[in-house]
């Protein structure tokens, strides 16, 4: 099969990396040929979890056919690199929705579950491997094994959050959930700090399946971590009145044809826009029906908008901070984002459930903060060690489908069954030939612990 040797990047376009990339037209193409191979499916993740400097990429986005569909009970069996996106254009018509959704749907099926991606409702219905029945994976051998909770289920659960390093996810078996409509019954709760902020989103009057808050995040003194939290739901009959006439649609998709200049997303820029975005959805005091694209997916509708960060790129960083320490830590975090006078133009807060089931998996109880910040100089990676700092300090994690740079050590001290992970893989891998440089970075993968 023919190779291509590529300047290849994530989602943040940080770092770039040469890699040989190879895209195999059926399933049954599916297979490690290589020393050092890491499978990719839409390269959404933001760092180089993706990424294999001088090695194998192997892409499976033509990987994507839909294989079973029980529209009954509502499980869906389909090829790894099928989108949420191609998935949800069958699925929501006739009544059926995703358990658990990130906040793009242009992200491949095994993509969401080597990170174990979580949503707006993790708090109440845990991360995507919670929902996936079965799985076949592909090993380093080449053979092909079924997995799932109850059959090999210590690889399966290795598989979940393993970032692809155990084998080639080829095809996931998972489970929907049933909805009456395509919008969304949302409420918008304004705090005008983060006290406030986090009352709301702890009230049980105010919660709903899905929580999820804006954050501006360069208020500061007593409007430090001001924000917007909104709660939704999926509509039901009674809550889309007779004579509504909103768009269940999509909204027209914009897009950003070049890089944006550097100086473009600046503190005097993003805090004017902070300012009136947080005056208009503070507006909004009672509930309203939105499509579940723009409740789910609001950024998808600007293609290219990782462009605005101009052609450095920039970070996401997220991280989860648990129950205990989490006010704390998320008001230092942002006390030291807020100093830094480093804007990120993006600020979200969630709650999060139970810890994750995948050896690996980044969900804890707590909450998880999420910053897009734009790389300018080497000084954004001086305050990103501090906040490892602040986090590590809380108990907290970063997570890794977002990560462009985190220590080996800091990777050690935030996932603590990393041990346990390592056997797993040493046994199904012993040449450790899945491989990323997200892998070789954190040093993750072969001998010893």
């Amino acid at each position: 099969m023919p190779t291509l040797i590529t300047p290849l990047s994530g989602w943040g376009r940080y770092p770039v990396q040469f890699c040989e990339l190879e895209r195999p037209e059926r399933y049954a193409d599916l297979r490690p040929d290589a020393d050092s191979v890491i499978a990719r499916g839409q390269g959404r993740s933001y760092g180089d979890a993706a990424l294999n400097e001088n090695g194998r990429v192997l892409l499976t986005e033509r990987v994507n056919r839909l294989l079973e569909f029980d529209m009954v009970n509502g499980i869906l069996r389909a090829e790894a690199g099928t989108t949420l996106a191609e998935i949800l254009d069958v699925i929501v018509p006739v009544g059926w929705f995703l358990p658990v959704t990130p906040g793009t749907k242009f992200v491949s099926l095994g993509g969401c579950v080597a990170a174990d991606v979580h949503g707006k409702n993790h708090h109440h219905e845990g991360s995507f491997g919670d929902h996936v029945l079965s799985m076949e994976l592909i090993l380093a051998d080449g053979s092909r094994v079924a997995c799932s909770p109850s059959e090999k289920a210590v690889l399966f659960w290795a598989t979940v959050g393993g970032m692809g390093l155990t084998g080639i996810i080829g095809e996931v078996t998972f489970k929907l959930i049933p909805i009456q409509s395509a919008l969304m019954k949302v409420h918008h709760h304004a705090a005008v700090d983060l006290e406030q902020l986090f009352r709301l989103m702890q009230d049980p009057d105010l919660d709903d399946r899905y929580t999820v808050a804006w954050i501006d995040s360069l208020a500061t003194g007593k409007k430090l971590g001001r924000g917007i939290a909104m709660c939704g739901h999926h509509a039901v009959a009674e809550d889309v009145p007779d004579n509504f006439h909103g768009d269940i649609k999509p909204a027209h998709s914009h897009s950003v044809p070049f890089d944006f200049p550097a100086w473009v997303l600046n503190p005097l820029s993003i805090s004017a826009f902070n300012s009136r975005y947080y005056k208009r959805e503070a507006g909004r005091r009672y509930p309203f029906l939105s499509n579940h694209d723009s409740y789910f997916y609001p950024l998808d509708a600007i293609a290219h908008w990782n462009r605005m960060y101009g052609k450095r790129g920039f970070v996401q960083y997220q991280c989860v901070i648990p129950d205990a320490t989490s006010f704390e830590g998320i008001r230092k975090l942002l006390e030291e984002l807020s100093n830094s006078r480093r804007p990120s133009f993006l600020a979200v807060l969630k709650r999060l459930g139970l810890q994750g089931r995948g050896l690996l998996s980044f969900p804890m109880a707590g909450y998880t903060l999420a910053l897009d910040l734009p790389i300018h100089d080497k000084g954004l990676f001086v305050l990103l060690n501090e906040l490892d700092r602040i986090v590590l300090q809380h108990g907290g994690r970063v997570y890794l489908a977002k990560d462009a740079r985190l220590s080996a050590e800091s990777f050690r001290a935030m996932y603590p069954r990393y041990a346990e992970w390592l056997a797993i893989k040493n046994a199904v891998d012993p040449q450790n030939r899945f491989s990323s440089s997200l892998s070789r970075r954190l040093g993750i993968g072969g001998y010893p612990a």
